[in-house]
């Protein structure tokens, strides 16, 4: 709909002029998009809580000197990545070790190092930076539950179970 200046607006539904069917959608309002039911939310949950327990279960299963990237934001959200070699590559390339397909990743973005049970993010001379918990770097030691943003992937970094806890007894 265009106003008197012929630019296009929205209309915005005062919901609260419109009578509900029987009290059905009494829940809505003029903010309202979308309403889903307490089967389908139920459902969600019990697919996050699989994902997790598989996630978790995999994590636990880490052996010594590997550690998991698992994609929490982007095109394949969900997606798991195992570092068990002393460098993986990141990009865009089709030969990348860790395939990220989308304009925003470099062929040639990331490279994750082994140092012993440690692991190193390093920046590949990408466009859009390779950026750890936020903050753009160049290079950076991964701690547990790190984030490492490649493009618009954000992964979440797992370091072996069996690492931190020889670390932690140290």
């Amino acid at each position: 709909m265009a106003n008197d200046r012929g630019e296009r607006g929205s209309v915005r539904r005062d919901a609260s002029r419109e009578p509900s069917a029987g009290g059905r959608d009494s829940h809505l309002n003029a903010d309202t998009t979308a309403s889903f039911g307490d089967d389908f939310i139920s459902e969600v949950n019990a697919l996050d809580q699989r994902s997790g327990a598989e996630e978790q279960a995999a994590i636990a299963a880490l052996p010594s000197g590997s550690a998991l990237l698992v994609v929490r934001r982007g095109p394949n959200s969900g997606a798991r990545f195992l570092l068990d070699a002393d460098e993986t590559t990141a990009g865009r390339h089709p030969s990348a070790d860790i395939f990220l397909d989308d304009v925003t990743v470099s062929r040639k973005h990331a490279q994750f190092v082994r140092h012993g049970t440690a692991f190193e993010v390093k920046d590949l001379g990408s466009l859009n930076g390779t950026y750890y918990d936020g903050v753009r770097i160049d290079t950076a030691l991964l701690s547990d539950g790190a984030e490492v943003q490649v493009g618009k992937f954000r992964l979440t970094f797992y370091a072996s179970r069996h690492d931190l806890a020889y670390s932690a007894a140290r």
